[in-house]
């Protein structure tokens, strides 16, 4: 099942930034100018209902054709995706999510990341 579907429509000038250090973050079309500096900027946030499903541990996240099993889900997370299409990727292999809108997922080399 496809929980939340999205195309990337700008890339931040500092997304690359966040990439060294193992993080990605989207943000939907509503972003402020300002997040859009260091955010994915995509189309999926387009609804009230944007996600299909709650965001937990053991889905994946595709970027492209590479996916990435998710590990830990911060409380927030979901809310956050489905409100804002916002999301805090760690491509950190932890289990337990540092802060509550981040979603870990298994350390594996990004993809690049293109519009």
């Amino acid at each position: 099942m496809i929980k939340y579907k999205a195309t990337v429509t700008s890339i931040g000038p500092m997304v690359g930034e966040f990439l060294e250090h193992g993080m990605l973050v989207l943000f939907g079309e509503t972003a402020t100018d300002e997040l859009a500096e260091f955010a994915i900027i995509h189309d999926g946030q387009n609804d009230d209902q944007a996600l299909a499903a709650p965001l937990v541990a053991g889905d994946h996240v595709c970027l492209g054709e590479d996916c990435f099993k998710v590990l830990a889900v911060g409380d927030v997370a979901a809310q956050n995706l489905n409100n804002l299409g916002h999301l805090v990727l760690k491509i950190n292999g932890e289990t337990e999510a540092e802060l509550p809108g981040d979603v870990c997922v298994e350390k594996l080399p990004l993809p690049a990341i293109d519009v």
